[in-house]
């Protein structure tokens, strides 16, 4: 497929972060501006997962934080996700002007946990997600929530 512009990229000089798509900010249903990204190696095009930069700060974000990523099962263990992060953190402070962000990941997700403590943050707390919420929904009943100045 043609595409007709190039999409912004992002990168360390390992990983690209290319920018997939944008969503606006929703005021009436609590939602922040995003912006989506997949995650590929330096200049092969080859993807390895994707991340999300949600810009500002509400009280749901404080349960799913400002950065979200996943890395392709056969692409664990290179630390790109960690890398992708490292790369939303200057975007973060640089372009979008934030001060500090927060990262999420369920207790029993060692590998997340691992990438969060890897990337310096504080651990502020392990919180239970309460009932009714879209999170504890599908299935995640904790959060360790990780707090990131930039």
């Amino acid at each position: 497929m043609f595409w007709p512009f190039r999409r912004p990229t992002y990168t360390d000089g390992e990983i690209d972060l290319v920018e997939t798509y944008q969503l606006d900010g929703d005021i009436d249903n609590n939602f922040v501006p995003s912006i989506c990204y997949d995650i590929k190696l330096h200049n092969s095009g080859k993807k390895v997962g994707r991340c999300d930069l949600r810009i500002g700060m509400n009280k749901d974000l404080y349960l799913v934080g400002n950065i979200g990523y996943n890395v392709t099962k056969e692409h664990r263990g290179h630390r790109y996700a960690y890398k992708a992060c490292k790369i939303l953190f200057d975007l973060a402070k640089n372009k979008y002007c934030m001060d500090d962000l927060i990262i999420t990941c369920n207790p029993d997700n060692i590998a997340s946990r691992k990438t969060c403590e890897f990337l310096d943050g504080e651990l502020l707390e392990i919180i239970n997600v309460p009932m009714g919420h879209w999170l504890r929904n599908q299935g995640d009943h904790e959060k360790c929530i990780y707090k990131y100045i930039l």
